[in-house]
């Protein structure tokens, strides 16, 4: 027994913490109501006599020990933490911490993302890197059809005979929707794609798009012109629209939309060459084949989508006269949408 209070005696001697949670522990281990010291007074009477005054002894001095170190311990700790106190200046003013800005990317994004999600829109997404299949041949592209030349697409390196792509349009995340959704369907397909044109302030070999696709029963061309005049009258605050007749393989009859912008300014003038209108996005009735390809019944389902590229629209908000500065990351320009949401 003597042999156990001299190892608790030598654990108490080594025993340090700078933290209370533990001189706590430490306490409530040794000197507590239940603790160890406690435990051994209680084995005094079972001790044989002619061991009880070394015993006794012995345990004094375990109580002594732990109640000084928790004493000198318990002191140390208090009287750090009046020194920091007292270092402490809170008449100081407190540091600023910047805050931090959303991309403009992502703030159109949101947006519009926003205004299609009050009309039953739900977001979409798919992988960068697809097959030939899901980028283009489901979504009616000829074989020969300049957009799988090396011009327009980055090829990656093929998994056995199956040819891979950075895709080129999110019009893909569409057709893995259709391949694994029922009509109706209702959704918006927002993301970055790419393709192999040259750099310069107004074209970049990266972009963002963001596609909505409607797929239901007796869907109309009268249908999506709705929806996109609620889009235009949403974001840009105008109603008057028009739809030019267009060429897109996975649409038929296909359209670009524009909307009128009007010739108050100067600006007015320069972004919409002199005509007033401002081209915003491609639309169309989806092709009965690209239904066909994805497992819908053409005859009894119909569809629209459309297309539009986020950096010119952010470009034409905030006045920005070089696609580049969306992709630089230079602080000083990032710094100009602190007040943007």
């Amino acid at each position: 027994m003597i042999e156990k209070i001299d190892e608790y005696l030598e654990e108490i001697k080594s025993f340090e913490t700078q933290s209370p949670e533990e001189l706590e522990k430490f306490r409530i281990r040794f000197l507590g109501s239940k603790g160890l010291i406690k435990e051994l007074f209680g084995e005094f009477k079972n001790v044989p006599n002619d061991q009880k005054k070394a015993f006794g002894q012995k345990l004094n001095g375990l109580k002594q020990a732990a109640q000084e170190k928790f004493d000198s311990l318990k002191s140390g700790l208090a009287s750090g933490g009046s020194d920091r106190k007292a270092k402490e200046d809170y008449t100081r003013p407190g540091y600023p911490f910047e805050l931090g800005a959303r991309h403009p990317i992502s703030v159109i994004r949101n947006e519009i993302v926003d205004i299609f999600s009050r009309i039953g829109f739900t977001v979409a997404e798919g992988p960068e890197v697809e097959d030939d299949w899901h980028n283009f041949t489901a979504l009616n592209f000829p074989e020969e059809h300049p957009a799988r030349d090396m011009q327009d697409t980055f090829f990656v390196e093929n998994e056995g005979d199956e040819k891979l792509a950075l895709r080129t349009h999110t019009s893909s995340v569409q057709v893995r929707v259709m391949e694994n959704q029922k009509p109706p369907i209702r959704i918006i397909a927002p993301g970055r794609v790419f393709r192999n044109e040259a750099i310069s302030s107004r074209a970049h070999c990266i972009f963002h798009q963001i596609e909505g696709l409607y797929i239901d029963e007796n869907v109309s061309f009268a249908d999506m012109k709705q929806t996109l005049q609620y889009f235009t009258k949403e974001f840009f605050g105008k109603t008057k629209i028009r739809l030019r007749p267009s060429y897109f393989p996975f649409t038929e009859p296909s359209a670009e939309m524009d909307v009128y912008w009007g010739l108050e300014t100067e600006a007015d003038y320069r972004m919409t060459k002199g005509t007033g209108w401002l081209e915003i996005m491609g639309c169309g009735m989806v092709d009965p084949n690209v239904l066909e390809n994805c497992g819908i019944d053409s005859k009894k389902y119909s569809g629209f989508a459309f297309g539009m590229g986020i950096e010119r629209i952010a470009a034409q908000r905030y006045g920005i006269g070089d696609l580049r500065y969306f992709f630089e990351n230079d602080v000083r320009f990032l710094k100009q949408f602190k007040a943007a949401y």
